[in-house]
This record gives C-alpha cells, structure tokens and sequence, in this order.
C-alpha cells in the first residue's frame, strides 16, 4: 500500500552549470510530494499523516522554503533537489511497517522528476 502526502515550497536558484535561461537568478513555487510504501500497522496507519507532515516540515521545508537553494545544493536541478531530499528523510521515516518509496519535485505545475527507492540501489 502506497501513503502520500504533499507538500509547497518557494524558493530561488540558479544552475551554475548549466547554459540557459536557468543559469541566472531565479525562483519557483516547488511541489513535493513524499510516497510511503508499507502495511498498515495495529493503528490501521502506515504512518500518521501528523508526523510525516512534522518530519517533513522539519528536515525539508524549513530549510528550502523561502532558500537560496544553492546555499545547501550546489547543482539545485530538480533531480539533486529531490536527491537531497531523499537523503534528508530516507532514515527518519524507515519504520517496521513502511518505508520512503518516492520523492517528487514539480519546478512547474507541467514539469517533475520522481525519485523511487530502485534508483538508490
């Protein structure tokens, strides 16, 4: 069973290595979306949507709202944002139930990239 939650950050970045209209100054209203993947436990939950959305806000939200995301990524493409999201919350939401299956990053409402656990290995 798949759990999901989304989640919207704004942000700047530019890609520095990169030779486009991206390589300059400029922001986005991001969309994140974090899949789950596992069996519901005694509480019928794969995991609360109240701590997911805690552990979320804390480790990604708080930290690339409203960010110069070059500060924390050097190459910020929505590929390594969503890797270094993957990173940020692969261990803290592994549970004996379930675990982080996807990480989807929309830099526009048509455009995104999906990071799933067989990509890591």
């Amino acid at each position: 069973m798949l759990l999901s939650r989304e989640f919207t950050f704004d942000a700047a970045h530019n890609l520095i290595h990169y030779h486009g209209k991206c390589e300059k100054l400029h922001g986005h209203t991001y969309r994140l979306k974090i899949v789950l993947e596992g069996t519901p436990d005694d509480e019928g939950m794969i995991m609360d949507f109240t701590e997911l959305k805690a552990i979320v806000n804390e480790r990604v939200i708080s930290r690339l709202d409203h960010a110069y995301i070059n500060d924390i990524i050097t190459q910020p493409s929505a590929e390594n944002i969503a890797l270094w999201i993957w990173n940020e919350l692969d261990g803290l939401l592994r549970r004996e139930n379930c675990a982080l299956y996807e990480v989807h990053v929309w830099e526009t409402a048509r455009s995104c990239v999906v990071l799933r656990r067989d990509d890591m290995s």
